[in-house]
């Protein structure tokens, strides 16, 4: 062998070796990474929860390995308005995020919520983020990410691999990746090779039993699907339930990616894994109501830093939480303010912004800290407490959506207002379509629906009082029985203090309507 040859071989062999250390070195520096994973429509049908039909092995993995949270709520079940809630760790009675962001809808955050927004704080503690899938949220300015990643959101699976390069990269700050899926939110026509006159939707299935690139499709009979009590057991129901599972599986398959992923490159000790949900899933009686089928969300966390693993907890957490939590296990949250320990002055970061607006960037509020608290502390001691109460406020779906609710709950009962009581409820756009309500409707006011009646469903009271306890599924309205008129009055009690707390504009609805 030539003196030069084998110079040559060494030479190559050593920029080998420094590119490795420098690939592996870059991967090693990178601890404390956050993937949060938020799908559109999810109630928790899930195995981990005990569904026994669900095929949704990676999720249930994932909580055998980390904490599942029984009583995880939306504080809104309307896209858009609950995305800021959860990017902003504040009510979006206070964010300003009303209702839907997206056409003539046109709801978006105030501008000063830059200052508390999940993306921007964690970019201020030294995070490289990323996001992919679902967004549905505004203004970008606001909430905004360093890298914008490509990928069909009906597709969980293409959108795990999506990400690959981004875990991967040489760069010795942690990441964070916002993944957001659009199953299994209704989409995609109907199925038309239904016998049924009501088709039901396909929730971004493809029609004729196809299959979405990488994805192995689990199909649903739907005789044997599980009814929840909110719904009417019927055909058209149990044909949207089997499409709706079909759906959320091919979820669990972009969980199950996105795991291969972090353990190919030695990440996924080294990776906080956050799974939910907006709200709950997309039929009359879930989402758009503050009902439980509305706010209820899956939530299952995997913290590789603690030792507790496979775990429940029945503590009350609220999407108000998520933002301050990440930020905490980031090391970026002050306990004194419950804002930002790295908090930027909104007046200074918009100074030489031309996009803010000037004349209302805050709608009057101080964004210095924020309404939810962190819930690490229950990763490790689960059986600790959180809230002992939890509030919801609802205001838009849609633009032509107009139902304010306001709720507050603990686990032995819960208290709607309905604001606009006087009105009909109105209907998503897509939710009134569905063959699963109209299926209902079209036998008149009198027709079950759930638990309820049709009419019931459509006309409701100012004020509906539920014992948790007794009645989880809502079904006996307790606010006109004398027996608890008490209850009734400490609970509007509550509502009230947490309104005047929370900064809720409505609170003025009790002396104007």
């Amino acid at each position: 062998m030539s003196r030069l040859y084998a110079s040559n071989i060494f030479s190559s062999l050593v920029a080998v070796a420094i590119t490795m250390a420098l690939f592996a070195g870059g991967l090693q520096a990178a601890e404390k990474n956050i993937i949060f994973f938020v799908t559109d429509d999810e109630s928790p049908t899930l195995g981990c929860y005990g569904d026994q039909v669900a095929v949704t092995p990676a999720i249930d993995a994932l909580a055998a390995d980390g904490v599942l949270f029984r009583n995880a709520f939306a504080t809104t079940a309307s896209c858009s308005a609950s995305r800021s809630v959860i990017m902003s760790g504040l009510h979006n009675h206070k964010n300003g995020q009303y209702g839907h962001q997206h056409h003539f809808h046109k709801f978006a955050s105030y501008h000063d919520v830059v200052s508390l927004a999940l993306p921007r704080v964690l970019q201020q503690q030294g995070y490289r983020t990323a996001h992919i899938g679902k967004y549905h949220v505004a203004p970008e300015a606001v909430y905004h990410f360093e890298n914008y990643l490509k990928g069909n959101s009906r597709n969980a699976v293409e959108l795990a691999e999506k990400c690959r390069d981004f875990i991967e990269q040489d760069d010795e700050r942690p990441f964070f990746i916002y993944l957001g899926t659009s199953d299994p939110h209704r989409g995609g026509g109907v199925d038309k090779n239904s016998e049924l006159d009501l088709k039901p939707n396909l929730f971004g299935n493809k029609p004729n039993r196809g299959a979405f690139p990488g994805v192995e499709e689990v199909f649903y009979d739907p005789a044997t699907v599980p009814v929840p009590p909110f719904l009417t057991d019927s055909p058209e129901t149990r044909a949207e339930l089997a499409e709706y599972y079909q759906s959320c599986s091919r979820i669990d398959q972009g969980v199950a990616r996105l795991v291969e992923i972090l353990k190919a490159a030695d990440l996924y000790d080294k990776t906080l894994i956050v799974f939910t949900s907006d709200h709950g899933m997309a039929f009359a009686g879930g989402k758009t109501t503050v009902y439980e089928a509305g706010l209820r969300v899956p939530f299952v966390v995997r913290n590789p830093y603690v030792e507790t693993r496979g775990v429940q907890t029945d503590a009350l957490v609220s999407h108000i939480d998520i933002t301050p939590s990440l930020l905490d296990f980031a090391d970026g949250l002050d306990e004194s303010t419950n804002g930002p320990k790295k908090w930027v002055n909104p007046n200074t970061f918009w100074k030489s912004r031309e996009e803010a607006q000037r004349d209302n960037r805050s709608g009057g509020n101080q964004f210095r800290s924020y309404h939810g608290k962190s819930w690490l502390h229950l990763l490790e001691n689960p059986e600790e407490t959180h809230w002992e109460t939890i509030f919801a406020s609802h205001t838009f779906h849609e633009i032509t959506m107009y139902y304010p609710m306001r709720v507050v709950r603990d686990k032995q009962y819960k208290l709607i207002w309905n604001i606009a009581h006087g009105l009909p409820y109105p209907f998503a756009s897509d939710l009134w379509v569905a063959s699963s309500w109209q299926a209902q409707f079209q036998q008149g006011p009198d027709a079950p629906y759930g638990l309820k009646t049709v009419d019931q469903y459509i006309h409701r009271p100012a004020f509906e009082l539920y014992d948790i306890q007794t009645d989880p599924h809502e079904a006996h309205n307790l606010a006109l029985d004398p027996a608890y008129e008490k209850v009734l009055k400490e609970y509007q009690a509550k509502l009230k203090a947490q309104q005047k707390q929370l900064e809720d504009p409505w609170i003025m609805k009790w002396d104007y309507e």
